[in-house]
Parts: structure tokens; sequence; C-alpha cells
């Protein structure tokens, strides 16, 4: 299913360093499974793999499909870990270009409104048939809150009344908190169907709750074969977490020994937002009291003609993960034109496949050669169970190197600074 290769980071690395490091995290590991370590409440991530709610996903499964059936639009209104993971997967695992399924749309995660203007007059333009799209409105959020989702969701929200008269309370879905908190009172008052993100799961590890559950499930793709992958990972991870404590192990390593930045790469663009979603989990798990990995979301090849030469020659202060994937998705071919003007006659039938997996073969070594440490995780082939093995897999190491670090992985204490003043600026009372 998954394979880390750290053997082109460890050789920056000396051996004493290597055990001293590979036993820090044996312990850190100890420390998940015992939950003897700091934020040791916030582990409902695991938990829920060791004893699967199959009704939830079965509930979830339900509504989807209906909704499938209804919705030409179903907006994701979240910021941070209410929406990265379900972007995800969502893009990792759906087609680039449209299709006549039920188009998945993005708000709440910034402030732009602009943003909002066009998303509504794109929400007004009639189909072809003239009739009006049929939308649907997920907001997510424990708090309710939270300014840019609430923000979002109330011009959304207002629209939806002012179009969907006497059906807008069924178009409306909230993910929050078991109690408490500004959505529940609308739920309360609305009667809106309601999912909840469970109390012991912090948004960046919240992918696998009805956070990123129901808006996958929406967009067609196999939830139960996504969340038993994470399962199958978590039960071979407890009996054999060789891979995952050397792979946190060489990152703790390294950022004991001069290196600040943590490439996060792919050549496949469909990974592209997977990156984003590790960019959280690794910059809000990791970046307390001085310490921590900067993540750097760049997507190769095309980055390459932009950052290349940052990575190649600038300071070696980083490394890199690679992220690939071994099963090609593709049959397309270079074709022969019967002639060689643009000199690619020497790849005439060489698979898209192929070439991509040369260029992440010839770039990594290249960035070896010039003293970046590389770390590639290849997964057999990008489906629903091998994603849910990623998710997992990351989601496990990176509290494990944050144990190594002495923090706590589960907070983000840090992110109240900015909105302390945010708010004090606005004139928010109290």
């Amino acid at each position: 299913m998954l394979h880390f290769d750290c053997s082109e980071a460890e050789s920056f690395i000396s051996e004493k360093e290597r055990v001293s490091a590979y036993e820090k995290a044996k312990g850190a590991f100890q420390q998940l499974q015992t939950k003897s370590g700091k934020g040791s409440d916030w582990l409902g991530w695991r938990d829920m793999l060791a004893d699967p709610n199959d009704a939830l996903l079965e509930k979830i499964d339900r509504l989807a499909e209906k909704i499938r059936e209804d919705a030409d639009v179903f907006i994701v209104c979240g910021i941070g870990g209410s929406y990265l993971g379900a972007r995800a997967v969502i893009e990792a695992l759906t087609p680039f270009f449209p299709t006549d399924k039920t188009e998945i749309i993005y708000a709440g995660n910034q402030m732009s409104g602009r943003y909002l203007e066009e998303l509504i007059t794109y929400l007004n333009k009639k189909k072809p048939d003239g009739s009006s799209k049929s939308v649907y409105l997920n907001v997510i959020s424990k708090s309710g809150t939270t300014l840019e989702t609430a923000l979002a969701f109330r011009v959304l929200r207002d629209w939806l009344y002012q179009n969907f008269e006497g059906d807008a309370d069924k178009r409306i879905l909230c993910t929050t908190s078991s109690s408490g908190g500004a959505l529940n009172k609308l739920v309360d008052a609305h009667n809106y169907q309601k999912f909840i993100i469970p109390d012991d799961v912090g948004g960046r590890f919240s992918v696998l709750t009805p956070v990123g559950l129901l808006p996958i499930a929406v967009a067609g793709i196999d939830i139960r074969s996504l969340f038993y992958g994470a399962v199958s990972a978590y039960e071979h991870f407890e009996n054999d977490p060789e891979q995952i404590i050397h792979y946190a192990s060489v990152r703790y390593a390294l950022s004991q020994n001069s290196y600040a930045i943590d490439v996060l790469t792919s050549f496949e663009p469909e990974l592209r937002s997977f990156g984003g979603w590790m960019q959280q989990l690794f910059g809000e798990s990791e970046g307390k009291n001085g310490k921590g990995l900067f993540p750097a979301n760049l997507g190769y090849s095309t980055d390459l003609h932009s950052m290349g030469q940052l990575v190649q020659q600038g300071q070696r202060n980083m490394m890199e993960t690679f992220l690939a994937i071994k099963k090609s998705r593709t049959k397309l071919r270079v074709p022969d034109t019967g002639t060689n003007d643009d000199g690619l006659g020497y790849l005439v039938d060489t698979s898209f496949h192929e070439i991509n997996s040369k260029a992440l073969q010839g770039t990594r070594q290249a960035h070896v050669q010039g003293e970046v440490p590389a770390i590639t995780v290849t997964l057999d082939d990008l489906t629903p169970e091998h994603l849910g093995w990623l998710i997992y897999a990351f989601e496990l190491a990176i509290p494990i190197h944050v144990y190594c670090l002495g923090e706590n992985p589960f907070n983000q204490p840090g992110v109240e600074n900015y909105k302390k003043a945010m708010y004090q600026l606005l004139g928010k009372p109290n």
C-alpha cells in the first residue's frame, strides 16, 4: 500500500544522531499508544479507527446519494481543517475537468467580498435548459463563529432563503460540535440536518469524520473504502510501526541539524491539494516555541520552473518530501507524428507516466547532490483505500515527531494572537 524511502535523507545524519532520534521516536509512538503524552485527550482520530461507526458511514452515504440526485452545486463552507482534508481527497480522486456530477465549491476560507459576489452571480446563472441551479450548503465549524466561515455562511444562507423559499432549511447542513456554539442555536431554530465533529478530534485531524466524509461522499467517492483504508493502516502500524517511527525519526534528526524547511511536493497535480492538507497538519502541529520544520507546498514539475533554482542552490536549510504513485492512471503515450521538428523523437511511444517518473527520479537525484535530503513516500495506487492509508500514516507520523520536539501536537495557541488583534481593529465587543 505505502512505502517510505528515507535512504536519501539518512546520509545527511550521523549514525549517532540516527540511533538517538529513532529511540526518541519509538518512545513518542508509545506515548500515543498509552495516551500518556501531551494533548492525549485529542486522540479521537485514533480511537474512531479502532472502533468504526458503520452506522454513521451508512447515514452519510444515504444522505450524499440523495443530495447528488438533486444538487447541481454543493458548497463546502469552512476554513482550515474544515475543508482542506475534503478538498485534498476530492481533487485527488475526481476528474480534473467538470462533469455532469454535482459540482463541489468551496467558500468561507477567506474574506474576499469579490469571491462571494462572483459566487452568487454564478449560482444565479441559469442552466442550459433555462432552469435554476439546485444548491446545497454544508457549513463546518465547531464554534460557528470563525470569522471567515461565519461571514460566508451569513451571505450564502441569506441567498438560499431568498431563492429557495420554504425549502432552504432542507438545503443547509451543519457540521459542528455536539453542543453549544452559534451553529447549534441555528440547528435548533431551523431544524437543520446536523453532523457532529467529535469533541476529541481537532480540525486538522478531522478529514475522516463527517467534516470530510460528507463532502467527499457528495463528490461520489467511496467513503467506506477511504475510511477502512485508514482502519487497515491503523491496525498495521499498531503491530508494525517501524516505517512510521523511522520516517518521523529522520525528520526529527534533520530538524535538530539546522534544517528548517520541509518542501512537500509531487509530480502528480491531483495531489497538490493533498499537499495543502499536509501543510496545515505539519505546520499547526509542529510550529511551537521556535521549533518545527516549515512545510512548503510545491507542485512539480510546474514549480521547478519557478522555485527549482532556489531548491537546487539556495540556502542549505531545506529537505524534501516527495509523494509518488507507483501505478499509472493514464494510457497516454507520446505519438509518432512522422517528424522530429520538436526534438522529441527519442520519446515516441513512451508513456507519460514513465516520463513523469523519470522526471521525479532525476529531480530527486539532482537535489540530493545539491545537498537537499529527500524522503519519498510512494503509494501503490491512487484509490480511496490507498488514500486512507496515506492520511492516517501522516496523522500518526506528525505527532510522533512533535513529541520528539517536546511539544503538544494537538494545540495551536499562536493562532489566537492574530485573531485578538484583528477583532480589536474590527471593534468586536469584548
